[in-house]
């Protein structure tokens, strides 16, 4: 594939790009309402009322430091915290003085909180939705650049098997009992695991080394680009710079919410709350949801209109089914048989083929199948026959052993077949389970 007249994508090319994405800045009061949360949260720990907890200490440390680095690890910790909200304000783990009503004071602290709880979910919803398609739109462009055939499909198999595997691990750690941090702990894992697959496919490296020669076809500068996206200087370090301080004040924002209905609640049957603090929550969570989904859809718009998320055809790309395929002809009456060698379980078998056009321009198919030859001889269909004009498919290996893949004439009395196609044995695709460097 030919890459001339692409541009490599450095993180001074992107500075010029975001320099036609001025953030706005957040209002003044983010930043206000936040302390004002955190000194409301210490008054209410040093009075006699109770003591403060290691759990409130640990949380008022955290909301008073600084906020990860990372866009993507800030955007995660808000859909932290926002769940432990929604935990600490569901109805039947209110205070029981809450939950009662018995005053009117109890009452409008009670439906304040339903308000809150409104909102947060509403914004937890969307955050989860946004993420969900940053993450596709991130490799559905690094798939635009893939040969357009099995190793693509391998990819993207392999993905969708990860994917599953890191669910079913969260679920495993939820039915034993883990916390909501324990659960946040372990996706931010899982995404610092993306990305290092990301980078080892930029260097077809890692887990992506058994599928080296197959990226045959993809642009030396989308693979330079992925490999070094999260490098310390990398691209991503200009977004940090330009966008990041603007989440980092939601950050803050939203971990002072937290701690101060943190102390507020656990303290509630010796102490309402004030109608004066109630008035300041109300007014951070407007701010804060209000701002935090404009800062979403801010740097999604930004994010999908980046210069390293352009289509193939913007990007020149020529087509990518000139490659490693090789071409036969099929006589009347006769077979072709290609046998590939597995040597280990969960390789792939993967094909992709096609029939020329003959001179008279007749619509031509042909009878295709798949066998397995175990070391004793004994044979075994995988594939059973049909007859396609084209097709593109894999399978995943239960046994080693011998696969042969045969094209069939033979029920052709007069026409041979003009066949082009690729095939081949891939070792098995595992996700690594070393831990991701920080970048």
């Amino acid at each position: 594939m030919a890459t001339e007249g692409l541009v490599p994508i450095t993180r001074a090319y992107l500075a010029r790009y975001y320099d036609k994405y001025p953030l706005p800045p957040l209002p003044d009061a983010a930043t206000a309402l936040a302390d004002r949360l955190r000194a409301i949260s210490a008054g209410l720990a040093a009075a006699a009322v109770a003591p403060i907890t290691p759990d409130e200490e640990l949380l008022e440390k955290e909301a008073s430091g600084i906020p990860a680095h990372k866009i993507d690890e800030n955007l995660w910790k808000n859909r932290e915290q926002m769940e432990e909200i929604l935990f600490l304000l569901n109805k039947s783990r209110r205070p029981v003085a809450l939950q009662q009503r018995s005053t009117a004071e109890d009452t409008e602290t009670f439906i304040v909180l339903d308000d809150v709880e409104t909102k947060l979910k509403d914004m937890l919803k969307k955050l989860e939705q946004f993420q969900i398609k940053n993450s596709d739109n991130v490799f559905n462009t690094v798939m635009t650049y893939m040969p357009q055939d099995f190793r693509g499909t391998l990819i993207r198999q392999q993905r969708e098997r990860s994917e599953r595997n890191k669910q079913a691990e969260v679920d495993a750690l939820v039915n034993a009992g883990g916390s909501i941090r324990d659960r946040y702990a372990l996706l931010w894992k899982q995404q610092m695991d993306r990305r290092v697959q990301l980078a080892q496919l930029g260097s077809a490296t890692g887990v992506y080394k058994t599928l080296v020669r197959y990226l045959v076809g993809v642009p030396q500068v989308l693979l330079d680009f992925i490999r070094q996206i999260n490098d310390d200087n990398g691209p991503m370090e200009e977004q940090r710079e330009r966008y990041g301080p603007a989440l980092y004040t939601l950050t803050k924002l939203v971990l002072a919410i937290r701690l101060y209905l943190h102390v507020s609640l656990a303290r509630y049957g010796q102490r309402k709350i004030e109608k004066d603090d109630i008035a300041v929550l109300q007014q951070a969570v407007v701010i804060y949801t209000e701002e935090f989904e404009k800062f979403t859809k801010f740097i999604g718009e930004v994010f999908v209109n980046a210069p390293f998320f352009i289509s193939a055809e913007d990007a020149g790309a020529e087509s990518r089914n000139s490659d490693e395929y090789k071409e036969t002809i099929i006589p009347a009456g006769k077979t072709h048989e290609v046998i590939l060698s597995v040597e280990a379980v969960n390789s792939y078998i993967a094909w992709d083929f096609s029939l020329q056009q003959g001179a008279l321009n007749m619509v031509l198919d042909i009878g295709f199948h798949v066998e397995y030859i175990s070391p004793s001889g004994e044979k075994t269909l995988i594939l059973p026959y049909r007859r396609y004009e084209a097709d593109q498919g894999n399978f995943c290996t239960v046994s080693a052993g011998s696969y042969k893949l045969v094209w069939d004439n033979s029920y052709s009395s007069f026409f041979k077949k003009s066949l082009r196609y690729k095939v081949d044995a891939v070792p098995p695709v595992v996700a690594l389970a070393e831990p991701a460097a920080e970048s």
